[in-house]
């Protein structure tokens, strides 16, 4: 017999409070599936400026929601990234690839008409986190 696997919701106050009705993370076993991050800081207030300011804000949420699971950028297994204009790639991947080093986790990114709140970049991520 099988027995189901708890989830754990994953919250902090280190990066902004869900906008409506999600956890910012779930936790299953070994596996953290986070909610899409918007370039909000810890108290809601969205980041001035272009996509480089954008997209360091997202990390840095991404950081402390994957810290409040005990995991970091080194155990994310997939990345998906929303981008408001392609155009914008180019700065995006450099930023991204500066907080994840030589780890290269499978990735998607796909340009979308709109983002909450306007936003230039959402990104998710699914990481491997010690199992309790």
């Amino acid at each position: 017999m099988t027995t189901k696997q708890q989830l754990q919701v994953i919250a902090t106050d280190k990066a902004p409070a869900a906008i409506g009705p999600y956890s910012q993370a779930i936790k299953l076993g070994g596996l953290l599936f986070t909610s899409g991050q918007i370039p909000l800081d810890a108290s809601g207030q969205l980041a001035e400026g272009g996509i480089e300011e954008q997209t360091h804000q997202v990390f840095r949420n991404l950081e402390a929601v994957l810290a409040e699971a005990g995991a970091t950028f080194s155990d994310v297994v997939k990345a998906t990234v929303f981008i408001k204009d392609m155009n914008q790639f180019g700065a995006l991947n450099a930023i991204y690839a500066s907080y994840f080093g030589d780890h290269k986790p499978a990735r998607s990114t796909v340009e979308v008409a709109r983002l909450p709140k306007d936003v230039l970049v959402e990104i998710e991520v699914i990481a491997s986190t010690p199992v309790e």
